[in-house]
């Protein structure tokens, strides 16, 4: 497909940023169109490059993450390079960067000072705390926005410390955000006079926004939310369950109807109309009998055919996964879920596919998470700069 096709194409998006927020919110950029210029130090660059498996030196997670990006390298540090990276910003529609706030003031790329070069900049500017506050200078990566955010303290079980996910999840929901409020402001602009403005994403909100009903129920009856283990707080049944054969599976039957099927498919007539389990108060209310009943259901049965007796009773279930079930799964396979990539050395290999989809104008990996500073003279280029000009950067250490 050609980058024309692609919703985003012609938007031209600066990355100033390193690891997993701000960088993950411009990979959903590139990846349905937008031109991405990855801007990053001359010394060893994202240090997501270095992270987790490395495949002949290089993080594989590096080749999906930067995916569709270019790469320019400039010392942020250096008069030239500065400027050379003032410049892609003047021509840009979106600026994203994760710095700690005040630190690209202090380079002399505050906002008013990009905005007087270029009034219809959207400028997404992710960190712990946000741009304002009492906290807006510590330093905070996604662990501490999950922790303060509130999404830490409900996550694990009742007696025991709490838990995080196997994820940087703080990151990636804050991420997600920042790529909303970049469409939206592109909007505004697009609608309401071309100017551009911030876009402030704060981890600790971004995690806080997705705490459903927590703040009103504090507030009105002072109720406040614990540790649970795999239960759904207040909607019952919905649990994880372990088999015959060692096995977890997740049951969802919290709908009035579903529940109902699932008893009667267990045996279970006397509960599938019983008038106190007609509902959910009423279901919640005997929780810890429904879910012993459920337990010792499944502990008599191999996962097989526990997921067999609830697909027939249209029971809302599934295998807890493992990255093995993904590959051999056949929704994952029919949904194009996997891609497949050549490494440099040419080793095929499989990487994630695109979300979400689009019907008209789909996204696609168009090259892999490029090398340090592989695009730089060619950017150079396109501003103007000739050979001798980007030796010159070069030499004096500016790129």
């Amino acid at each position: 497909m050609s980058q024309a096709q692609k919703p985003l194409a012609g938007l031209k998006v600066v990355e100033l940023g390193t690891l997993i927020a701000g960088p993950f919110c411009t990979r959903i950029l590139a990846e349905f169109g937008a031109e991405v210029i990855k801007v990053e130090a001359p010394d060893g660059g994202d240090p997501l490059r270095k992270w987790r498996k490395l495949y002949e030196g290089t993080s594989l997670w590096w080749y999906v993450q930067a995916r569709n990006k270019k790469s320019v390298t400039a010392n942020l540090k250096h008069p030239d390079g500065l400027k050379f990276v003032r410049e892609l910003i003047a021509q840009a529609d979106i600026l994203v960067e994760n710095f700690r706030p005040g630190v690209l003031e202090k380079l002399g790329l505050g906002w008013e000072t990009l905005r007087a070069d270029n009034p219809g900049l959207v400028m997404v500017r992710l960190s712990g705390f946000g741009q304002s506050g009492p906290y807006k200078e510590q330093p905070g990566f996604g662990a501490v926005g999950e922790s303060m955010g509130g999404l830490r303290y409900i996550t694990g079980f009742r007696d025991r410390p709490p838990v995080r996910t196997g994820i940087s999840i703080g990151d990636s929901i804050a991420a997600l955000w920042a790529a909303i409020g970049a469409l939206m402001a592109l909007r505004h602009r697009e609608v309401n006079g071309g100017q551009g403005q911030v876009v402030d994403v704060a981890l600790y909100e971004a995690v806080f926004a997705m705490m459903e009903s927590m703040v009103p129920e504090f507030d009105v009856f002072g109720f406040v939310r614990e540790r649970t283990g795999n239960i759904m707080p207040g909607i019952t049944p919905s649990n994880t369950h372990t088999t015959r054969d060692g096995k977890h599976v997740t049951i969802g039957a919290n709908g009035d109807a579903i529940f109902k099927r699932f008893m009667l498919a267990i045996g279970r007539d006397d509960l599938a109309n019983d008038p106190t389990l007609a509902d959910n108060a009423g279901r919640d209310a005997r929780r810890d009998e429904i879910y012993a009943l459920i337990d010792t259901w499944c502990a008599g049965l191999d996962e097989a055919e526990v997921l067999d007796v609830l697909a027939k009773a249209e029971v809302p279930s599934s295998r807890v996964y493992s990255v093995t079930d993904m590959f051999a799964d056949p929704q994952f396979i029919a949904r194009q879920m996997f891609e497949s990539g050549q490494l440099p050395d040419g080793r095929a290999f499989k990487m994630p596919g695109i979300v979400p989809k689009l019907s008209a104008t789909p996204g696609a990996t168009e090259w892999l998470g490029p090398a340090l500073g592989e695009h730089t003279d060619a950017v150079l280029r396109e501003l103007g700069y000739g050979s001798e000009a980007i030796a010159g950067l070069r030499n004096v250490g500016a790129i």
